[in-house]
């Protein structure tokens, strides 16, 4: 069942992207990589040097470099990436509900849309609906407060966690994390403003996660083409197409925002 909804002309649009790594330490010399991501990179580099060897191409040799270069990175445990940022990650490192202050990844995006924030909200509120526009996720199912989510990863990897919503003003705001033991520490945010002189409204989704493996897992899923800050930013595009359509799901059973 769907509610059409007639689009009215969209007269201001804005878009903003920010992304911040925070680094820790200083690691300029030595071993600057944590023995977790050591072991990581030793197996992952040598299943890319196998993988490529065996395709006898040039995308294949392309992938026996890049496993050669996880493999040294993981046995001498020391990244010149990390040594030029200045990062040390050698340091304890905890799976927690929601991402360490001064570590992980944060996306802050947002877009105006010519719709109102409870509707807005109503649809995002009804988690099983982000697949459809955030296409880095496979599904989100639950009920309540609780979800699970599962995403996809790098060379057609997946991974999964369980989020909790900590923060629900229908209309204004949703907040959520990951719970403790969950394959991905994250947390985010999404909050709908309205806009004055019915110019719609406008929508901030800040996302902070440590992803898989630390920072070598974003490094990995960069190389193959899942960069978080582009998939953010064309997530965001979709919800804007999708709404400003004029066709939404129906959300029967969740809070009005009134």
């Amino acid at each position: 069942m769907t509610t059409s909804t007639a689009a009215r002309p969209y007269p201001h649009t804005t878009s903003r992207m920010s992304t911040t790594f925070r680094s820790k330490g200083s690691a300029r010399d030595g071993v600057n990589v944590g023995d977790v991501e050591r072991l990581v990179s030793v197996a992952a580099g040598g299943w890319l040097m196998c993988h490529g060897l065996r395709q006898g191409s040039l995308p294949g040799l392309g992938l026996a470099i890049l496993g050669g270069a996880l493999t040294n990175r993981g046995l001498t445990g020391h990244c010149a990436a990390y040594a030029a940022l200045d990062v040390d990650g050698t340091g304890p490192h905890g799976r927690l509900a929601a991402v360490r202050a001064g570590q992980g990844f944060k996306v802050t995006q947002a877009v105006t849309i010519n719709r109102s924030p409870e509707i807005l909200y109503r649809y995002w509120r009804q988690f099983e609906n982000l697949p459809e526009f955030m296409d880095h996720l496979v599904s989100v199912t639950g009920a309540g407060n609780r979800t699970h989510w599962i995403a996809k990863g790098p060379a057609g990897s997946k991974v999964e966690w369980d989020a909790e919503i900590v923060t629900d003003e229908p209309g204004r705001l949703i907040a959520w994390r990951s719970l403790e033991g969950s394959e991905v520490a994250t947390a985010g945010s999404v909050h709908f403003t309205a806009l004055s002189h019915n110019r719609g409204t406008e929508v901030r989704v800040s996302l902070k996660y440590d992803p898989p493996a630390g920072k070598l897992g974003a490094w990995v899923a960069w190389v193959f083409g899942e960069d978080p800050r582009s998939q953010i930013r064309e997530d965001m595009r979709r919800f804007k197409q999708r709404l400003e359509a004029g066709e939404t799901p129906a959300v029967q059973g969740q809070p009005t925002g009134r």
